[in-house]
């Protein structure tokens, strides 16, 4: 059983993920490919050579912390910005005083937390003050930078990738709090090494969840005089519903459905039985995942199981007349069987081969033996002559040409010989067989 003594200011108002926050480099948990001895942005806070940056990273991996360290650090002034009350004239304004701050010598960090929520103008406007060193501006965002940053803002400031933070991170930072001196004054917390790490897991790579639900148990604890007691069961409580780190409208929507593909396309039928999970956890429309699977079906198994666009359409449909959560299951089935069948992207090929020639060829007219000549003009314009209905011959092949003259030989359909596209394969050889015999 673990104890430990937190001395802690009871009158503080703050929670206890703000009262913890670490003050130096040294107290700062995680993100030792960036910190680590002798990493670079580590280097540059030690030299004091920071300049204009992104912080890039899931919540709760220190973003703002470390902003502040760097502040501390390298003895700057330190101004934090909310997108919902900095106006471009507030902002124009305070950039307007970091300007003659530096002009005497004291240097401006400006922290803009969720940058990618402040619009193209209020981005703009801090462009100038950037480029002429007025201030050194420390973004931080837990979106793709190359979509939601300006362009011209992104230039000139250098990304950091923060990494989600792993259990063993978040269980230091909760024995830290435990014997922190800002966390709670004169008691003695009784807590196992088997609750921290439930708490830690539970967090999902988030240190401010973990400290809070931290701080929760603490305040539910059973107290005995200046002991509180943390147990399994009370714990339990507060840790049942997991939330999951999924933003259906960001990159991690993106990010998800391409491992839950890559995932099919090789085969790993659990690794991809997961990933519909998370998606699914994370509130993902089931429809929007049963079109993938459709299309999947068809890109990614194609003629080496026709089944394959049965069984996801039939999934489909299922999802529409059930909905979530009782559509779970067949969306799985869909998984499964994808995952398992044979693959081809034969047809997928064909399109994108057949797709290119369209754009970067001329577009020549339709032969005339095979238009049809609804009119006596037509006819009579030779549409329709030399047609050969292949039902008419004995091996329902004709010799007449279909293919545009300038493209004559041209093959887009080159099937595999996987699963039942081996039968197909076997078929367009006969016919290209029958082709060199009965052409010449």
């Amino acid at each position: 059983m673990r104890q430990a003594s937190l001395f802690a200011n009871e009158e503080a108002n703050q929670p206890l993920a703000s009262r913890v926050r670490p003050q130096t480099l040294e107290q700062f948990v995680g993100q030792q490919h960036l910190l680590g001895p002798g990493k670079i942005l580590r280097e540059l806070i030690e030299n004091d050579q920071v300049s204009s940056m992104i912080f890039w990273g899931p919540p709760g991996t220190g973003k703002t912390t470390l902003a502040e360290i760097i502040a501390r650090q390298t003895k700057a002034h330190f101004l934090s910005f909310s997108a919902v009350d900095s106006s471009i004239s507030k902002i124009k304004k305070i950039m307007q005083q970091a300007e003659e701050e530096r002009e005497v010598g004291q240097k401006t960090i400006v922290f803009v937390d969720e940058i990618h929520r402040f619009n193209k103008a209020q981005q703009d406007a801090f462009l100038p003050y950037v480029e002429q060193g007025s201030i050194t501006l420390i973004g931080a965002t837990t979106e793709n930078p190359s979509f939601e940053i300006n362009s011209a803002l992104l230039s000139r400031c250098k990304v950091f990738v923060l990494k989600q933070l792993q259990v063993k991170d978040i269980v230091k930072l909760l024995q830290q709090a435990l014997h922190h001196p800002e966390g709670f004054s004169k008691q003695t917390i009784k807590i196992s090494d088997a609750d921290l790490q439930a708490i830690a897991t539970f967090a999902n790579g988030d240190a401010r969840v973990a400290l809070n639900t931290l701080e929760m148990a603490v305040l539910n604890g059973k107290r005995t005089n200046n002991v509180v007691t943390i147990t399994a069961a009370d714990l339990q409580q507060l840790i049942s519903q997991k939330s999951v780190f999924y933003d259906k409208n960001g990159e991690e929507h993106y990010n998800i459905i391409s491992a839950l593909h890559k995932s099919m396309r090789n085969s790993d039928v659990d690794a991809a039985i997961y990933w519909l999970s998370r998606m699914l956890e994370g509130g993902e429309d089931p429809l929007y995942i049963a079109r993938r699977l459709v299309r999947f079906a068809s890109e990614d198994v194609g003629m080496a199981d026709t089944n394959a666009l049965n069984v996801a359409i039939n999934v489909f449909q299922a999802c529409q007349f059930l909905g979530m959560p009782e559509c779970d299951v067949h969306l799985v089935e869909a998984v499964t069987y994808l995952s398992l069948a044979p693959k081809s992207n034969a047809l997928y090929k064909a399109r994108l081969a057949a797709k290119k020639d369209v754009k970067q060829t001329i577009n020549e007219p339709v032969p005339l033996q095979i238009r049809n000549a609804p009119t006596k003009l037509m006819k009579e314009l030779d549409y329709g002559k030399d047609y050969q209905l292949a039902h008419s011959y004995q091996d329902k092949l004709t010799t007449m040409k279909t293919m545009p003259p300038s493209l004559e030989g041209k093959e887009y359909y080159l099937p595999t010989a996987s699963g039942n596209e081996r039968r197909f394969k076997a078929r367009l050889e006969q016919i290209k067989a029958w082709h060199e015999q009965h052409d010449k």
